[in-house]
């Protein structure tokens, strides 16, 4: 079997309600409709966690939270853990990332050979959470509101620097790769910070949606005494009595993150450009780590289970799979073993360990009837919750809170709690009864306090006194870039030429 190239382009906090079959049509998206129409395009795909950095490492590892340690957006993601880098990397490949990845802990590779940029958040345990201490704020890295009441335009802003460099080491590194300076098959991630708030995006974009129709959500705010428990743990966390929110700050956020979307559109188009300019032939795969509520019932950016923070584009444009519209439930833990699975590399040694399996046969109009597993363990929560996705029902389950069951073919915007309808208690039940044989909910939560005491103890411990820090620092080998004198000018001009010739 002939190792395919893989391009994989990640996005963050991209709410996969927008892509119903590809992206919405009345999204300024061209590149992606047009990757979107040759590509399989799973219609409900799930986050294994909606948070940053135990979406992500679910995403690369094929293991949800609970295997992999990576409860919150703190915990170290431990280098014995094989991701598809490493799987790919074992079997041939050059692997490389630029962009976010949120790895926490001293390994800021995790199986990339090479890395281009230096991440966006730290790296560190400063962010770790205190299951100890239910409902403090950390005001000084928590979510608030201000993401949204300063939403509008802005030319630059922290986000749009980096992913405008993310962007051009993407561009740079494919022409490298055409180049052929290494015969290995490459694995190229390229992962933006953006749609993420702060929602601020450039003029050009942000003028795409004056008259966009979309701009208020469809539930509007539901008031907090009518929220379920975790929603109001959410609210506080996100400290929602400090703002004022006005239906025209969530006009002008929904348009920002709606113009970043086609911001992401132009990078990821001048991307897909550069392959085809350099005849490069490649397996491509979209998806977010996880999504953003937008105002959804009154709730802002993730970490719940309802679908516009839990469900993420993916889309898989393949060889071995035919375009078309997927509606089985699938998850982002699904990535790993399908890509070992298209580039013929075996994780037989370790898929006892993973909670993913291949998508490929989806793509080959396969079914499936496994069920789609979420956990979450993050801030904003003061036990671990855990949900199932299972045909046309979601059930979400927490030892704090009641349980809740719904019928998202039915009711997709989860206004009716069905758990204790009695027509429904068959199916709570049985649904309750696959959770319980899953998790254990109180070794799960012995687990994650464990983990948030040990890291404190660590992080105060590495604050004191002289400080080195585990940020990834991006090297540049100044000596072996354009001409020097330990090169030859003829063989050097003719190398770095594409392509030779006419």
């Amino acid at each position: 079997m002939t190792q395919p190239n893989v391009l994989i382009i990640m996005v963050d906090q991209l709410n996969g309600t927008l892509f119903p079959d590809g992206p919405a049509d009345w999204l300024h998206a061209p590149n992606l409709k047009a990757l979107a129409a040759r590509s399989t395009r799973f219609k409900n795909a799930y986050t294994a966690s909606p948070l940053c950095a135990p979406g992500r490492a679910s995403f690369m590892s094929g293991q949800l939270p609970s295997r992999t340690g990576v409860y919150d957006n703190a915990a170290e993601f431990v280098s014995a853990i094989p991701t598809y880098a490493h799987h790919l990397r074992r079997a041939g490949y050059q692997t490389c990332l630029s962009g976010k990845m949120h790895f926490v802990g001293p390994d800021q590779m995790h199986g990339f050979e090479e890395r281009l940029t230096t991440d966006i958040y730290p790296a560190d345990f400063g962010w770790t959470p205190d299951y100890r201490k239910p409902g403090e704020r950390i005001d000084w890295w928590y979510h608030n509101m201000g993401s949204v009441t300063g939403a509008g335009v802005a030319e630059i802003s922290n986000q749009m620097e980096y992913d405008d460099e993310v962007a051009y080491n993407a561009t740079h590194k494919l022409y490298d790769l055409a180049r052929g300076g290494d015969p290995r098959p490459w694995c190229l991630t390229v992962s933006f910070t953006h749609p993420h708030d702060p929602y601020v995006a450039r003029k050009k974009y942000w003028d795409l949606y004056e008259d966009c129709a979309h701009l208020m959500p469809q539930v509007s705010d539901l008031g907090y005494n009518a929220q379920d428990p975790h929603s109001k743990r959410i609210f506080d966390a996100n400290d929602w009595r400090s703002f004022d929110i006005t239906d025209d700050d969530i006009r002008r956020s929904r348009r920002a993150y709606f113009a970043n979307i086609s911001y992401l559109d132009d990078k990821i188009g001048e991307i897909l450009q550069v392959l085809t300019d350099t005849r490069q032939e490649a397996t491509i795969l979209f998806v977010s780590d996880h999504g953003d509520m937008l105002g959804e019932r009154g709730l802002w950016f993730k970490m719940t289970f309802f679908e516009g923070s839990a469900r993420v584009p993916l889309m898989i444009c393949a060889p071995e799979m035919e375009p078309g519209l997927v509606t089985t439930p699938v998850s982002n833990i699904d990535v790993c073993p399908t890509l070992c699975d298209l580039a013929g590399v075996s994780m037989a040694e370790v898929m006892r360990w993973t909670d993913g399996e291949s998508l490929k046969p989806l793509g080959q109009g396969g079914a499936r009837n496994t069920p789609v597993a979420m956990e979450y363990a993050a801030e904003g929560s003061n036990a671990p919750l855990v949900s199932l996705r299972v045909g046309k029902w979601k059930y979400i389950r927490c030892d704090l809170d009641p349980d809740q069951l719904f019928d998202i073919e039915a009711d997709p915007s989860e206004l009716n709690n069905l758990a204790e309808v009695e027509k429904y208690q068959e199916t709570r039940l049985h649904l309750r009864t696959i959770s319980q044989e899953r998790w254990d909910l109180a070794r799960f939560d012995a687990d994650v306090r464990e983990s948030q005491a040990r890291r404190r103890v660590v992080y105060e411990a590495l604050r004191n006194g002289d400080y080195y820090p585990w940020d990834y620092q991006p090297l540049q080998k100044a000596s072996e870039r354009y001409m020097r004198n330990h090169m030859d000018l003829n063989v050097l001009e003719e190398s770095k030429r594409f392509p030779r010739g006419d």
